[in-house]
């Protein structure tokens, strides 16, 4: 038997706690459990952030094709705003087919390979969209300095979408990294 620093009392045995058990089966469970609600609800989330996407940049296709209101106030006439109808119809292409993949289950590539062309694409034309909208942000803003009207204001709401887009396209990115990270190294 020990005494305490203090030679007050002695320190019996049964007062020193005992180390913590070993993880039970019910812990374990519930830890496995808890991983497969979490892949559930990924696998769930990115078709549909996927398909917010292709609602969006199909918004700011349509929006920015029909801004045609006059000489100088036509989309086409600007390069600008050429490139987000161009970044637009990509990004409603891309979506549309990636939606439709995972909505069908059909396997195009194996799995490792069709969450990497996943998470590279949504990448790359989340890119792309935001790109779009950053250029077209300042020619705008400078339409707006001189007068506010139905050009600008279309304009900036066909920007809002491609970059509504692009969020959404960035979420889907990270649900594809999730997985991408989660899945077994090639063999």
């Amino acid at each position: 038997m020990t005494t305490s620093p203090d030679n007050q009392k002695p320190v019996e045995p049964s007062d020193i706690e005992a180390p913590a058990a070993p993880a039970t089966e019910t812990s374990t469970f519930s830890a496995i459990t808890q991983r497969w609600k979490r892949e559930d609800t990924i696998k769930k989330a990115s078709p549909i952030s996927r398909g917010i996407a292709l609602i969006f940049s199909l918004l700011a296709f349509l929006i920015m094709v029909c801004n045609k209101h006059g000489p100088g106030r036509n989309f086409d006439e600007y390069e600008e705003y050429r490139y987000v109808v161009a970044i637009a119809i990509t990004a409603t292409l891309y979506t549309a087919w990636q939606t439709f993949v995972h909505l069908s289950k059909r396997d195009f590539f194996d799995r490792r390979t069709s969450i990497f062309v996943d998470f590279s694409g949504d990448q790359i034309v989340a890119y792309l969209l935001i790109s779009a909208a950053s250029s077209a942000i300042p020619l705008t803003n400078r339409f707006r300095e001189g007068q506010d009207n139905i050009f600008t204001d279309s304009a900036a709401s066909a920007i809002t979408m491609a970059v509504l887009a692009f969020v959404s396209l960035a979420l889907s990115a990270l649900f594809s990294g999730y997985k991408l990270s989660t899945t077994h190294s090639f063999v």
